[in-house]
């Protein structure tokens, strides 16, 4: 982990339980209205000993309800000052910070279900090192989210999956990592990529993974993560009974960045998996349209009405 606690950061904290088992870990920048409700549902859990809050940049008046948080409720250690030190090295923080067996990642803009945390802690028992579990991601109504569980994240998948082309041409239909249309697993399955939105590792599989990779700044984290739990002989599974309602685009932040910083991620993400010569080649010759695709998402979203 290439993480240094920042000098300038503050913590606010009530009074912490001895030996945490489970220890939530929330990254907060610009989430909006979307994070009251999220916080809520963590408190509401009972087997949340500890939650660990990271406020990478929020508005002042947001900021100060968090410092009353983490003032009044005694699970509550916010990390504050430090400013945006972006989502990997924030999550680096939180996860030094919190003292839980258990960590368990939960975007802002994610609410956990009952059951949920109960399901992914489940999942570990007689699992090897390192092992990451991701939850099933959940639309408001009730359907499963796209990028919940997916198939191996490669360039070529990547640009067919943003022009959702998989779907409209059966030829290439062999190409399609997404899988929440697929019938729902009777019990945590291998899959080799799951969604940052709510994921959780032992703290013995976080620190064995060296925690996130740093560079990057904004999305893909989570990708890399997956893909280095399995290069280093562990697995990435998917449990279907931990369920999370993510709303998602709830970000204050322009869209245009943030899909800026995700194509960005994805071509170093392949550049820095690229095993071969040719894969390398690839990888940046290609580095240039994933670019481009991404940003232009947010004007697609604003021609289609909805997000692809």
């Amino acid at each position: 982990m290439n993480s240094i606690l920042p000098s300038h950061s503050t913590f606010v904290s009530g009074a912490r339980p001895i030996r945490p088992r489970i220890s939530v870990v929330m990254v907060v920048y610009q989430t909006g209205e979307a994070l009251v409700e999220s916080i809520q549902h963590v408190l509401a859990e009972p087997l949340v000993d500890e939650f660990v809050i990271v406020d990478n940049g929020s508005p002042a008046d947001e900021a100060e309800r968090l410092r009353l948080l983490g003032l009044t409720e005694p699970r509550v250690v916010l990390a504050q000052g430090h400013g945006n030190i972006g989502f990997a090295r924030g999550a680096n923080l939180g996860a030094e910070t919190a003292r839980g067996e258990y960590v368990i990642f939960l975007n802002p803009d994610a609410n956990l279900q009952d059951g949920c945390i109960k399901a992914l802690v489940a999942a570990f028992d007689g699992q090897p090192v390192p092992t990451v579990i991701g939850a099933r991601v959940m639309n408001t109504d009730g359907t499963e989210q796209r990028g919940g569980r997916r198939g191996e994240v490669t360039p070529i998948t990547t640009l067919l999956s943003f022009g959702h082309l998989t779907a409209r041409f059966k030829g290439l239909s062999k190409f399609e990592i997404h899988r929440e249309r697929e019938p729902i697993p009777a019990k945590p399955v291998p899959m080799p990529t799951i969604s940052g939105a709510c994921f959780a590792l032992r703290r013995e599989d976080f620190e064995l993974l060296g925690g996130f990779d740093e560079n990057y700044f904004l999305h893909v984290e989570d990708i890399d993560l997956c893909w280095r739990a399995r290069q280093a002989g562990g697995q990435v599974l998917f449990q279907p009974a931990a369920q999370v309602i993510h709303l998602g685009h709830t970000s204050l932040e322009h869209p245009l960045k943030v899909e800026f910083h995700k194509g960005v991620g994805l071509s170093r993400y392949f550049i820095k998996r690229a095993d071969t010569l040719q894969r390398y080649v690839i990888a940046v010759l290609l580095a240039p349209a994933i670019l481009a695709m991404s940003v232009s998402r947010p004007l697609i979203w604003k021609v289609t009405g909805r997000p692809i």
